[in-house]
């Protein structure tokens, strides 16, 4: 292991990541995962003609909700 590269290897917390930014990026990507979850339903709901590609949207946005409801899940940790 090449510990030149190994950024905490000297306890130096200047890469820490605050509960702050750290509950402002699990919001910023809730915010994403419920916008995209969306679209997918949108754009899944205006297919007529391609009954696989809606089956995948709504999986897609299926996805979508698991990760907002873990996201969710994380978020109540830091509140």
């Amino acid at each position: 292991m090449n510990h030149e590269k190994d950024y905490d290897r000297d306890f130096d917390r200047e890469d820490h990541l605050s509960s702050d930014h750290l509950r402002h990026i699990l919001q910023s990507s809730h915010d994403i995962e419920v916008k995209l979850m969306r679209e997918y339903l949108i754009a899944a709901d205006r297919i007529h003609d391609n009954p696989e590609l809606k089956e995948r949207l709504k999986n897609f946005a299926e996805g979508n909700a698991k990760r907002t409801d873990q996201l969710l899940d994380e978020l109540k940790n830091y509140q």
